[in-house]
């Protein structure tokens, strides 16, 4: 039995078994500038320039993480006028970003202290 392009990316998985598509999810939500982006969203529709001042970073980045979690499906835009106001596509994500929050209080430090992903000067370091 053969497969088409469509079967074989729907049922793509890593060599663990993770479907591919959950670890993009994941990658995209894994960036920490992307992240903030998602929450401000949260609390509702936003420009660039809204989000330029949330996150701190240079209007063409910001653009960029946008199209990124635009690409994902993770948001929505529509003009207004001259700009542009984003917002979250799915509601569910709104349930993920708790659920995570959930999770790492549940687990205390041991995320934040974890020598392959973690914020501690250990794993920061290995990162260079």
């Amino acid at each position: 039995m053969t497969m088409n392009s469509t079967e074989a990316a729907s049922s793509a998985t890593t060599s663990c078994g993770a479907p591919s598509a959950a670890v993009a999810l994941f990658r995209s939500l894994g960036d920490p500038a992307r992240l903030a982006i998602l929450r401000r969203l949260a609390e509702g529709e936003a420009r660039v320039t809204d989000l330029v001042a949330c996150v701190g970073l240079a209007q063409s980045t910001v653009s960029a993480h946008l199209a990124c979690l635009r690409d994902c499906g993770l948001i929505t835009s529509r003009p207004q006028g001259r700009a542009t106001l984003h917002s979250l596509a799915h509601p569910e994500l709104l349930d993920l970003l708790a659920s995570a929050e959930q999770l790492l209080a549940a687990t205390g430090e041991a995320v934040d202290l974890c020598p392959t992903y973690g914020t501690t000067p250990a794993a920061e370091e290995s990162a260079r």
